[in-house]
Protein backbone atom coordinates (compact mmCIF):
# COMPACT_ATOMS: atom_id res chain seq x y z
CA UNK A 1 0.00 0.00 0.00
CA UNK A 2 1.42 3.17 -1.14
CA UNK A 3 2.00 6.19 1.04
CA UNK A 4 -1.03 8.87 0.34
CA UNK A 5 0.22 12.37 1.33
CA UNK A 6 -2.90 14.72 1.29
CA UNK A 7 -2.87 17.93 -0.86
CA UNK A 8 0.99 18.31 -2.06
CA UNK A 9 -0.37 20.49 -5.16
CA UNK A 10 -3.79 21.59 -4.30
CA UNK A 11 -3.57 22.43 -0.51
CA UNK A 12 -6.65 20.06 -0.38
CA UNK A 13 -7.21 17.56 2.53
CA UNK A 14 -8.01 15.26 0.44
CA UNK A 15 -8.41 11.99 2.67
CA UNK A 16 -11.27 13.95 4.91
CA UNK A 17 -12.89 14.95 1.93
CA UNK A 18 -12.94 11.64 0.48
CA UNK A 19 -14.42 9.79 3.48
CA UNK A 20 -17.11 12.90 3.66
CA UNK A 21 -17.85 11.54 0.07
CA UNK A 22 -17.84 7.71 1.94
CA UNK A 23 -20.00 8.67 4.63
CA UNK A 24 -22.89 9.95 2.18
CA UNK A 25 -21.67 7.03 -0.29
CA UNK A 26 -22.53 4.76 2.88
CA UNK A 27 -26.13 5.79 3.02
CA UNK A 28 -27.84 2.95 2.35
CA UNK A 29 -25.72 0.55 3.71
CA UNK A 30 -26.33 1.74 7.00
CA UNK A 31 -30.01 1.68 6.62
CA UNK A 32 -29.31 -2.17 5.84
CA UNK A 33 -27.40 -2.15 8.71
CA UNK A 34 -29.89 -0.87 10.42
CA UNK A 35 -32.46 -3.23 9.43
CA UNK A 36 -30.22 -6.16 10.68
CA UNK A 37 -30.50 -5.00 13.97
CA UNK A 38 -33.77 -4.20 13.94
CA UNK A 39 -34.49 -7.41 12.73
CA UNK A 40 -32.25 -9.18 15.40
CA UNK A 41 -34.15 -7.49 18.10
CA UNK A 42 -37.67 -8.83 16.40
CA UNK A 43 -35.79 -11.90 16.65
CA UNK A 44 -35.03 -11.91 19.99
CA UNK A 45 -38.53 -11.09 21.10
CA UNK A 46 -40.12 -13.53 19.17
CA UNK A 47 -37.30 -16.27 20.94
CA UNK A 48 -38.36 -14.91 24.47
CA UNK A 49 -42.11 -15.18 23.33
CA UNK A 50 -42.13 -18.50 22.14
CA UNK A 51 -39.94 -19.49 25.41
CA UNK A 52 -43.06 -18.17 27.95
CA UNK A 53 -45.33 -19.64 25.33
CA UNK A 54 -43.79 -23.33 25.75
CA UNK A 55 -42.99 -23.17 29.14
CA UNK A 56 -46.94 -22.46 29.37
CA UNK A 57 -47.58 -25.59 26.77
CA UNK A 58 -45.59 -27.66 29.57
CA UNK A 59 -47.09 -26.70 32.85
CA UNK A 60 -51.28 -26.75 30.87
CA UNK A 61 -50.32 -30.47 29.69
CA UNK A 62 -49.75 -31.34 33.13
CA UNK A 63 -52.69 -29.53 34.83
CA UNK A 64 -54.78 -31.28 32.08
CA UNK A 65 -53.76 -34.99 33.02
CA UNK A 66 -56.68 -36.43 34.97
CA UNK A 67 -54.99 -36.99 37.95
CA UNK A 68 -53.52 -32.79 38.24
CA UNK A 69 -56.22 -31.93 41.19
CA UNK A 70 -56.48 -35.59 42.44
CA UNK A 71 -54.38 -34.21 45.38
CA UNK A 72 -54.98 -35.73 48.97
CA UNK A 73 -53.33 -34.91 52.32
CA UNK A 74 -52.63 -38.05 54.74
CA UNK A 75 -52.31 -38.10 58.75
CA UNK A 76 -51.51 -40.97 60.96
CA UNK A 77 -52.97 -41.40 64.95
CA UNK A 78 -49.40 -43.05 65.22
CA UNK A 79 -45.70 -42.47 64.29
CA UNK A 80 -45.85 -46.60 63.97
CA UNK A 81 -47.46 -46.05 60.39
CA UNK A 82 -47.28 -43.47 57.78
CA UNK A 83 -49.67 -43.02 54.53
CA UNK A 84 -48.59 -41.76 50.80
CA UNK A 85 -52.07 -40.99 49.13
CA UNK A 86 -51.25 -40.64 44.71
CA UNK A 87 -53.32 -41.08 41.83
CA UNK A 88 -56.35 -43.04 42.20
CA UNK A 89 -56.68 -42.14 46.35
CA UNK A 90 -60.08 -40.74 47.40
CA UNK A 91 -61.06 -39.41 50.85
CA UNK A 92 -61.69 -41.66 53.99
CA UNK A 93 -60.10 -43.34 56.48
CA UNK A 94 -58.77 -46.95 57.90
CA UNK A 95 -57.88 -48.54 61.13
CA UNK A 96 -55.21 -51.49 61.48
CA UNK A 97 -52.81 -52.88 64.16
CA UNK A 98 -48.94 -53.17 62.76
CA UNK A 99 -48.66 -56.44 63.96
CA UNK A 100 -44.94 -57.18 62.93
CA UNK A 101 -42.36 -55.19 60.65
CA UNK A 102 -40.65 -56.97 57.74
CA UNK A 103 -36.81 -57.88 57.95
CA UNK A 104 -34.03 -59.70 56.14
CA UNK A 105 -32.33 -62.65 57.07
CA UNK A 106 -29.26 -62.27 58.76
CA UNK A 107 -26.78 -65.02 59.74
CA UNK A 108 -23.40 -65.28 60.92
CA UNK A 109 -20.09 -68.01 60.76
CA UNK A 110 -18.36 -68.71 64.00
CA UNK A 111 -14.92 -67.51 63.91
CA UNK A 112 -12.52 -68.53 61.29
CA UNK A 113 -9.54 -67.42 59.72
CA UNK A 114 -10.29 -69.11 56.25
CA UNK A 115 -13.87 -70.58 54.96
CA UNK A 116 -14.05 -74.88 54.78
CA UNK A 117 -14.53 -74.71 50.93
CA UNK A 118 -14.23 -72.69 47.97
CA UNK A 119 -17.34 -74.39 46.56
CA UNK A 120 -20.47 -74.76 48.10
CA UNK A 121 -24.38 -73.57 47.40
CA UNK A 122 -26.65 -71.04 48.69
CA UNK A 123 -30.46 -71.97 48.38
CA UNK A 124 -33.26 -69.37 48.28
CA UNK A 125 -36.60 -69.60 49.95
CA UNK A 126 -38.13 -71.32 46.53
CA UNK A 127 -35.61 -74.03 46.37
CA UNK A 128 -33.43 -72.78 43.90
CA UNK A 129 -29.39 -73.55 44.81
CA UNK A 130 -26.49 -70.99 43.51
CA UNK A 131 -23.22 -72.97 43.24
CA UNK A 132 -20.48 -70.54 44.93
CA UNK A 133 -16.75 -71.23 43.28
CA UNK A 134 -14.46 -68.77 45.21
CA UNK A 135 -10.57 -68.48 43.52
CA UNK A 136 -9.72 -70.36 47.25
CA UNK A 137 -10.82 -70.50 50.77
CA UNK A 138 -9.78 -67.13 52.21
CA UNK A 139 -12.73 -65.28 53.36
CA UNK A 140 -12.14 -62.53 51.03
CA UNK A 141 -12.54 -64.71 48.15
CA UNK A 142 -15.45 -65.86 49.62
CA UNK A 143 -16.91 -62.80 50.43
CA UNK A 144 -16.10 -61.61 46.60
CA UNK A 145 -17.50 -64.70 45.15
CA UNK A 146 -21.02 -64.37 46.98
CA UNK A 147 -21.17 -60.93 46.57
CA UNK A 148 -20.82 -61.00 42.56
CA UNK A 149 -23.21 -64.13 42.57
CA UNK A 150 -26.91 -63.85 42.11
CA UNK A 151 -27.63 -65.29 45.35
CA UNK A 152 -29.47 -62.56 46.55
CA UNK A 153 -26.70 -62.64 49.43
CA UNK A 154 -24.55 -59.88 50.40
CA UNK A 155 -21.58 -61.03 52.51
CA UNK A 156 -19.09 -58.73 55.17
CA UNK A 157 -15.92 -59.72 56.60
CA UNK A 158 -15.91 -58.60 60.81
CA UNK A 159 -13.32 -59.34 62.80
CA UNK A 160 -13.46 -61.35 65.80
CA UNK A 161 -10.10 -60.95 67.28
CA UNK A 162 -6.88 -63.40 67.69
CA UNK A 163 -6.85 -63.10 63.88
CA UNK A 164 -10.22 -64.40 62.88
CA UNK A 165 -13.03 -62.89 61.47
CA UNK A 166 -16.71 -63.78 61.35
CA UNK A 167 -18.67 -63.85 57.97
CA UNK A 168 -22.01 -62.14 58.26
CA UNK A 169 -24.54 -62.80 55.53
CA UNK A 170 -27.37 -60.68 54.85
CA UNK A 171 -30.32 -61.14 52.42
CA UNK A 172 -30.65 -58.80 49.86
CA UNK A 173 -34.29 -58.71 49.96
CA UNK A 174 -36.50 -58.28 53.25
CA UNK A 175 -39.43 -60.90 53.41
CA UNK A 176 -40.02 -64.43 54.00
CA UNK A 177 -38.99 -64.61 50.57
CA UNK A 178 -35.65 -63.70 50.87
CA UNK A 179 -34.73 -66.15 53.48
CA UNK A 180 -31.59 -68.66 52.28
CA UNK A 181 -29.13 -71.57 53.48
CA UNK A 182 -26.02 -72.22 52.84
CA UNK A 183 -25.02 -75.93 52.26
CA UNK A 184 -22.06 -77.81 50.69
CA UNK A 185 -19.64 -77.16 53.57
CA UNK A 186 -18.09 -78.51 56.77
CA UNK A 187 -17.93 -75.74 58.56
CA UNK A 188 -19.99 -74.62 61.43
CA UNK A 189 -23.58 -74.33 60.83
CA UNK A 190 -24.76 -70.23 60.62
CA UNK A 191 -25.78 -68.71 63.64
CA UNK A 192 -29.05 -66.67 62.96
CA UNK A 193 -29.46 -63.09 63.90
CA UNK A 194 -32.51 -62.04 62.26
CA UNK A 195 -34.76 -64.25 60.91
CA UNK A 196 -36.75 -63.40 57.40
CA UNK A 197 -40.35 -62.32 57.75
CA UNK A 198 -42.80 -60.42 56.09
CA UNK A 199 -44.50 -57.25 57.34
CA UNK A 200 -47.93 -57.55 58.46
CA UNK A 201 -50.95 -55.27 59.90
CA UNK A 202 -53.90 -56.93 61.10
CA UNK A 203 -57.13 -54.82 60.06
CA UNK A 204 -60.25 -54.46 62.20
CA UNK A 205 -58.19 -56.18 64.91
CA UNK A 206 -60.81 -57.66 67.25
CA UNK A 207 -63.98 -57.76 65.66
CA UNK A 208 -64.86 -61.14 63.08
CA UNK A 209 -63.94 -58.78 60.28
CA UNK A 210 -60.46 -58.83 61.59
CA UNK A 211 -58.09 -59.54 58.50
CA UNK A 212 -54.00 -59.75 58.34
CA UNK A 213 -52.15 -58.60 54.99
CA UNK A 214 -48.80 -59.48 54.69
CA UNK A 215 -46.00 -57.73 52.42
CA UNK A 216 -42.40 -58.55 52.14
CA UNK A 217 -41.28 -55.01 52.59
CA UNK A 218 -42.72 -52.32 54.93
CA UNK A 219 -44.65 -50.72 52.78
CA UNK A 220 -48.11 -51.50 51.27
CA UNK A 221 -49.31 -50.51 48.31
CA UNK A 222 -52.76 -49.64 47.56
CA UNK A 223 -53.85 -50.55 50.83
CA UNK A 224 -56.72 -48.21 49.87
CA UNK A 225 -56.85 -47.41 46.21
CA UNK A 226 -54.31 -45.04 45.38
CA UNK A 227 -52.66 -44.88 49.02
CA UNK A 228 -48.97 -46.99 49.90
CA UNK A 229 -48.86 -47.62 53.84
CA UNK A 230 -45.35 -47.83 55.48
CA UNK A 231 -45.17 -49.37 59.06
CA UNK A 232 -42.15 -48.68 61.28
CA UNK A 233 -42.79 -50.68 64.72
CA UNK A 234 -45.12 -52.63 66.17
CA UNK A 235 -48.39 -51.08 67.33
CA UNK A 236 -50.53 -52.14 70.60
CA UNK A 237 -53.00 -49.95 69.74
CA UNK A 238 -54.72 -49.23 66.30
CA UNK A 239 -53.08 -46.64 63.94
CA UNK A 240 -55.76 -44.24 62.45
CA UNK A 241 -54.59 -43.42 58.97
CA UNK A 242 -57.09 -40.48 57.41
CA UNK A 243 -57.07 -39.21 53.80
CA UNK A 244 -58.38 -35.79 52.64
CA UNK A 245 -59.09 -33.94 50.10
CA UNK A 246 -56.19 -31.38 49.71
CA UNK A 247 -58.20 -28.42 49.13
CA UNK A 248 -55.29 -25.88 49.17
CA UNK A 249 -52.81 -27.75 46.47
CA UNK A 250 -55.55 -27.85 44.38
CA UNK A 251 -55.69 -23.76 44.33
CA UNK A 252 -52.05 -23.60 44.02
CA UNK A 253 -52.31 -25.37 40.45
CA UNK A 254 -55.18 -22.87 39.09
CA UNK A 255 -53.33 -20.39 40.85
CA UNK A 256 -50.02 -21.26 38.96
CA UNK A 257 -51.81 -21.55 36.12
CA UNK A 258 -53.31 -17.94 36.11
CA UNK A 259 -49.81 -16.86 36.84
CA UNK A 260 -48.38 -18.16 34.12
CA UNK A 261 -51.04 -17.00 31.72
CA UNK A 262 -50.77 -13.68 32.98
CA UNK A 263 -46.68 -13.67 32.75
CA UNK A 264 -47.84 -13.77 29.29
CA UNK A 265 -50.10 -11.62 28.56
CA UNK A 266 -48.18 -8.96 30.35
CA UNK A 267 -44.93 -9.80 28.55
CA UNK A 268 -46.78 -9.06 24.98
CA UNK A 269 -48.20 -6.56 26.22
CA UNK A 270 -45.39 -4.45 27.86
CA UNK A 271 -43.58 -5.20 24.31
CA UNK A 272 -46.71 -4.34 22.25
CA UNK A 273 -47.30 -0.25 24.19
CA UNK A 274 -46.29 2.77 22.24
CA UNK A 275 -45.32 5.58 25.18
CA UNK A 276 -45.32 9.50 24.43
CA UNK A 277 -41.81 11.37 25.82
CA UNK A 278 -41.96 15.06 27.45
CA UNK A 279 -41.07 16.50 24.05
CA UNK A 280 -44.72 14.84 22.67
CA UNK A 281 -42.32 12.40 20.60
CA UNK A 282 -44.08 8.89 20.39
CA UNK A 283 -41.89 5.38 20.85
CA UNK A 284 -43.31 2.06 19.45
CA UNK A 285 -42.07 -1.00 21.46
CA UNK A 286 -40.96 -4.38 19.03
CA UNK A 287 -44.19 -6.00 19.09
CA UNK A 288 -46.66 -2.66 18.56
CA UNK A 289 -48.78 -3.44 15.35
CA UNK A 290 -47.09 -6.89 14.67
CA UNK A 291 -49.72 -9.78 13.68
CA UNK A 292 -47.67 -12.68 15.41
CA UNK A 293 -47.77 -11.67 18.95
CA UNK A 294 -51.33 -10.25 18.64
CA UNK A 295 -52.55 -13.57 17.58
CA UNK A 296 -50.74 -15.36 20.11
CA UNK A 297 -52.22 -13.49 22.71
CA UNK A 298 -55.75 -13.82 21.63
CA UNK A 299 -55.54 -17.56 20.75
CA UNK A 300 -54.39 -18.14 24.36
CA UNK A 301 -57.15 -15.90 25.91
CA UNK A 302 -59.76 -17.20 24.10
CA UNK A 303 -58.86 -21.04 25.55
CA UNK A 304 -58.78 -19.68 28.78
CA UNK A 305 -61.96 -17.90 29.13
CA UNK A 306 -64.16 -19.66 26.75
CA UNK A 307 -67.21 -21.56 28.41
CA UNK A 308 -66.57 -25.22 29.46
CA UNK A 309 -69.98 -27.30 28.86
CA UNK A 310 -72.02 -23.52 28.81
CA UNK A 311 -70.28 -22.78 31.87
CA UNK A 312 -67.94 -19.74 32.46
CA UNK A 313 -64.71 -20.22 34.00
CA UNK A 314 -65.42 -16.76 36.10
CA UNK A 315 -68.00 -19.56 38.51
CA UNK A 316 -65.29 -21.10 39.65
CA UNK A 317 -62.65 -17.76 40.31
CA UNK A 318 -61.22 -17.41 36.93
CA UNK A 319 -62.37 -14.45 34.52
CA UNK A 320 -61.15 -11.78 32.70
CA UNK A 321 -60.80 -8.49 33.43
CA UNK A 322 -60.55 -4.97 31.70
CA UNK A 323 -56.53 -4.81 31.39
CA UNK A 324 -57.12 -7.98 29.30
CA UNK A 325 -55.16 -10.26 32.23
CA UNK A 326 -56.89 -12.94 34.23
CA UNK A 327 -57.73 -12.67 37.81
CA UNK A 328 -57.88 -15.58 40.30
CA UNK A 329 -60.28 -15.49 42.99
CA UNK A 330 -58.86 -17.79 45.54
CA UNK A 331 -61.81 -17.80 47.66
CA UNK A 332 -64.51 -18.31 44.70
CA UNK A 333 -62.18 -21.40 43.43
CA UNK A 334 -62.48 -23.00 47.18
CA UNK A 335 -66.06 -22.41 47.47
CA UNK A 336 -67.07 -24.20 44.58
CA UNK A 337 -64.46 -27.43 44.80
CA UNK A 338 -66.43 -27.92 47.92
CA UNK A 339 -69.48 -27.68 46.61
CA UNK A 340 -68.74 -29.99 43.73
CA UNK A 341 -65.16 -31.18 42.54
CA UNK A 342 -65.67 -33.16 40.12
CA UNK A 343 -66.87 -30.34 37.90
CA UNK A 344 -64.80 -27.67 38.60
CA UNK A 345 -61.76 -30.22 38.11
CA UNK A 346 -63.14 -31.33 35.10
CA UNK A 347 -63.60 -27.73 34.10
CA UNK A 348 -60.01 -26.58 34.77
CA UNK A 349 -58.68 -29.75 32.85
CA UNK A 350 -60.54 -28.94 29.89
CA UNK A 351 -59.41 -25.13 30.11
CA UNK A 352 -56.10 -26.65 30.64
CA UNK A 353 -55.92 -28.93 27.72
CA UNK A 354 -57.73 -26.00 25.23
CA UNK A 355 -54.43 -23.66 26.38
CA UNK A 356 -51.92 -26.65 25.95
CA UNK A 357 -53.53 -27.59 22.35
CA UNK A 358 -53.07 -23.23 21.68
CA UNK A 359 -49.89 -23.24 23.26
CA UNK A 360 -48.33 -26.38 21.76
CA UNK A 361 -49.40 -25.23 18.15
CA UNK A 362 -47.61 -22.06 18.47
CA UNK A 363 -44.57 -22.96 19.93
CA UNK A 364 -43.61 -26.35 18.54
CA UNK A 365 -40.25 -26.36 17.51
CA UNK A 366 -40.91 -27.78 13.81
CA UNK A 367 -43.68 -25.64 12.15
CA UNK A 368 -44.90 -23.59 15.18
CA UNK A 369 -46.24 -20.21 14.43
CA UNK A 370 -43.94 -18.20 16.18
CA UNK A 371 -41.12 -20.91 15.17
CA UNK A 372 -42.15 -19.91 11.29
CA UNK A 373 -42.16 -16.42 12.13
CA UNK A 374 -38.60 -16.81 13.68
CA UNK A 375 -37.27 -18.67 10.67
CA UNK A 376 -38.36 -16.00 8.63
CA UNK A 377 -36.55 -13.29 10.08
CA UNK A 378 -33.78 -15.22 10.53
CA UNK A 379 -33.88 -15.28 6.44
CA UNK A 380 -34.17 -11.95 5.86
CA UNK A 381 -31.01 -11.38 8.08
CA UNK A 382 -29.37 -13.42 5.67
CA UNK A 383 -30.47 -11.32 2.81
CA UNK A 384 -29.76 -8.39 4.26
CA UNK A 385 -26.10 -9.49 5.49
CA UNK A 386 -25.52 -10.47 1.72
CA UNK A 387 -26.65 -7.15 0.69
CA UNK A 388 -24.08 -5.47 3.29
CA UNK A 389 -21.47 -7.29 1.91
CA UNK A 390 -22.25 -6.28 -1.79
CA UNK A 391 -22.07 -2.71 -0.19
CA UNK A 392 -18.90 -3.21 1.45
CA UNK A 393 -17.14 -4.65 -1.80
CA UNK A 394 -19.28 -1.30 -3.95
CA UNK A 395 -17.85 0.96 -1.10
CA UNK A 396 -14.16 -0.37 -0.99
CA UNK A 397 -14.25 0.27 -5.09
CA UNK A 398 -15.97 3.64 -4.89
CA UNK A 399 -12.98 4.41 -2.56
CA UNK A 400 -10.08 3.33 -4.43
CA UNK A 401 -11.82 5.20 -7.31
CA UNK A 402 -11.94 8.07 -5.15
CA UNK A 403 -8.56 7.85 -4.44
CA UNK A 404 -7.07 7.59 -7.77
CA UNK A 405 -8.93 10.33 -9.12
CA UNK A 406 -7.37 12.62 -6.43
CA UNK A 407 -4.36 10.93 -7.04
CA UNK A 408 -4.03 11.95 -10.05
CA UNK A 409 -5.30 15.47 -10.17
CA UNK A 410 -2.34 16.48 -7.62
CA UNK A 411 0.04 14.76 -10.24
CA UNK A 412 -1.75 16.91 -12.97
CA UNK A 413 -1.32 19.93 -10.78
CA UNK A 414 1.89 19.05 -9.57
CA UNK A 415 2.19 19.60 -13.22
CA UNK A 416 0.64 22.56 -14.05
CA UNK A 417 2.42 24.04 -11.61
CA UNK A 418 6.15 23.32 -12.86
CA UNK A 419 5.08 24.36 -16.38
CA UNK A 420 3.64 27.63 -14.64
CA UNK A 421 7.31 28.13 -12.83
CA UNK A 422 8.95 27.29 -15.59
CA UNK A 423 6.54 29.96 -18.18
CA UNK A 424 7.03 32.26 -15.48
CA UNK A 425 10.61 31.93 -15.16
CA UNK A 426 11.20 32.34 -18.89
CA UNK A 427 8.93 35.58 -19.52
CA UNK A 428 10.95 36.84 -16.92
CA UNK A 429 14.31 36.68 -18.98
CA UNK A 430 12.90 38.41 -22.03
CA UNK A 431 14.81 41.43 -22.32
CA UNK A 432 12.78 44.53 -21.77
CA UNK A 433 10.63 46.26 -24.80
CA UNK A 434 10.67 49.96 -23.18
CA UNK A 435 13.95 50.95 -24.61
CA UNK A 436 15.60 50.97 -21.68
Amino acid sequence: MGIALDGLSSGLDTTALINTLMQAEAIPQNILKNKVSATQTMISALQALNTKVADLAELTKKTAKPDSLQLFTTTSSSDAAKATAGSGAAPGSIDFKVTAIAQAQVSVSAPVSEWAESSFSITKADGTAIDITADSASLDDVVRAINNSEAGVKAVKVAAGDGNYRLQFTAAETGADGSFSISGTSGEALIPVKTAQDGSITLWAGTSAEQIVTSSTNTFEDLLPGVDITVAKVSDEPVTITISRDNEAAGKVAKDLVDSLNGLFKFISGNSSVTSGTDGATKAMIFTGDSTARDVNQRILSAATLPVNGRSPSEFGISINKSGTIDYDEEKFQTALAENPAAVEAALQEIAARINTAAAGLSDKYDGQITARIKGQESTINRLDDQVMDWDRRLATRRATLEKTYATMEVQLSKLNSQSSWLTAQLSSLPSTNGS
